[in-house]
């Protein structure tokens, strides 16, 4: 076997795993602050949690295997971990950013959720019942 195989190798040993690692850790973390997007909601939070859990690993495993090609030769041990450190760092950085981009993405949902929806006036309230209150009222 050739330095360029093994590095393949030891690459898809770390990086599939640490992948699984940080999808099952957001799936499991992340059900609660999902389920407060969806004002408590767990059906639905729970359904969400899995779908995202999928493209997670879609998008993520597949990121890995098309980035498995080296561009050069690699020669020697430290060549391996040249490779590596490069491969496994980029890998990393995807992740993250993909995990901030989802908390992007469910913070706003979670925003929306909290205010009412601007230039929409609501309903009038009939005689003798009192007003709704908005969901961030609550909380003051």
């Amino acid at each position: 076997m050739n330095e360029t195989v093994i590095t393949y190798a030891i690459y898809l040993a770390i990086a599939v795993p640490v992948t699984i690692w940080v999808a099952r850790t957001l799936h499991k973390n992340g059900r609660v602050f999902l389920v407060s997007c969806f004002e408590e909601n767990e059906e639905l939070a729970d359904s969400v949690n899995h779908l995202l859990l999928v493209g997670f690993y879609l998008v993520n495993l597949g990121f890995v295997i098309l980035f498995l090609k080296l561009e050069k030769l690699v020669v020697g041990t430290t060549g391996i971990f040249e490779a590596l450190s490069s491969k496994i760092g980029v890998v990393l950085l995807v992740l993250g950013l993909m995990h901030f981009l989802n908390m992007a993405i469910f913070a706003k949902l979670r925003e929306r959720g909290e205010k009412p929806l601007l230039g929409v006036n609501p309903p009038p309230i009939p005689v003798g019942q009192e007003r709704p209150v908005w969901r961030d009222e609550l909380r003051k």
